[in-house]
């Protein structure tokens, strides 16, 4: 274990300003509506398929998709839970729509969280060289993270989202209406992602997040809030479709949170995505206070919002190891070092940050102690 630093420790390195330009061009249509039904049954009237295939997991098989009334659609089923986000999954959607007699004109729609989504993208953008798909987000979680941007995939040799590939959606459906079907733990899993933009975007929105009642939430004041986290998103994601720049920023907190999930994961206590996001999120921090000077102010804020209704992740200093050997794998590295996302303050974003052993048992320890 690591003694502690100091936070007036730092590096004296310039900020980084972006001027980044995209050659491609990514069109992936957005749709906000409370009738999601609708909504997805009139756009469907003008698009030309010859099969609609809808992929769902066993929970928003039952709960969400009577309420689509998509009678012209075979149904796919698959297990739910992240540990079947896996290539036998995948295998068997694939098996599913050849079956089903799919062919380049059909179409899938992905109706669930951020697992349906993320595989069934997949599936999608690789069956048949790719099929058209649609993304109707049912967790907050896959509204403002998991179902725009265009990143689909699966966990792979206990790694999360280890093989998959970028295509984005031909429509994305957002209604809060869904999010009533929630329960606590992953409406707060999906809101770490939006304190996560409000960080890596500008004072204003991270301040509305700050001040919202999670415990009890307004779903009209949630769905503004959501709109405006994905446009976040969705900005980052325009100017840098391919992760070649600054859309690493979205990867704030993820860097020490995936391999906190995958430590999870491998230890058979599995936690939701937001989960790890949000504890990756305090080490990141601290790192970021540590290194480029994040105010301490906004730091503790923001961490003892995350301690209120996120816990704490029960670490043993003799993890360190293992987590250090989870964040080798992660596809942000180069040539062996790994990297991440800072800030100096909220906005101000400073990518391909190093992380050394130190670092990283440092975080470690501030996430352990506090």
């Amino acid at each position: 274990m690591t003694a502690n630093r100091s936070f007036f420790a730092f590096y004296s390195r310039q900020p980084c300003h972006f001027s980044y330009l995209c050659g491609m061009k990514v069109t992936q249509d957005i749709l906000f509506a409370q009738d999601a039904a609708t909504a997805l049954t009139e756009w469907l009237t003008q698009q030309q398929y010859d099969r609609l295939f809808v992929l769902t997991d066993e929970t928003t098989g039952r709960l969400c998709l009577p309420m689509l009334h998509l009678d012209e659609a075979q149904p796919i089923t698959i297990a739910a839970g992240d540990v079947n986000k896996s290539l036998e999954s995948l295998s068997g959607v694939w098996q599913a729509l050849s079956d089903g007699k799919a062919t380049r004109k059909s179409m899938l729609i992905n109706l669930g969280g951020g697992m349906v989504t993320d595989l069934g993208g997949f599936a999608a953008a690789t069956f048949k060289r790719g099929i058209r798909f649609v993304n109707v987000p049912t967790t907050l979680l896959a509204q403002v993270d998991a179902s725009v941007g265009g990143k689909t995939g699966i966990n792979f040799n206990g790694l999360k989202n280890e093989v998959g590939t970028f295509q984005t959606a031909a429509l994305v459906i957002i209604s809060t209406s869904f999010l009533q079907t929630l329960d606590g733990p992953n409406l707060c899993s999906g809101y770490a992602e939006m304190l996560k933009h409000g960080l890596i975007s500008d004072v204003d929105h991270w301040s509305q997040l700050m001040q919202f009642d999670l415990d009890h939430p307004d779903l009209p004041t949630l769905q503004q809030l959501v709109r405006r986290s994905i446009e976040v998103k969705e900005d980052i994601v325009r100017q840098d479709p391919h992760e070649a720049g600054i859309r690493k920023a979205l990867n704030f907190g993820h860097t020490l949170g995936h391999a906190l999930e995958s430590l999870a994961m491998e230890t058979g206590h599995p936690v939701l995505h937001g989960y790890a996001v949000a504890w990756g999120m305090i080490g990141e921090l601290y790192e970021s206070c540590v290194r480029k000077g994040f105010p301490q102010d906004k730091m503790r804020q923001t961490v003892s919002f995350i301690r209120e209704h996120y816990g704490e992740m029960p670490l043993d200093c003799k993890q360190y190891d293992r987590i250090l050997e989870l964040m080798k794998h992660d596809k942000k590295n180069v040539g062996g070092q790994i990297l991440c996302t800072l800030l100096s303050d909220i906005g101000q974003l400073h990518i391909n940050e190093p992380l050394s052993k130190e670092d990283i048992f440092g975080m470690l320890d501030f996430l352990r102690e506090g």
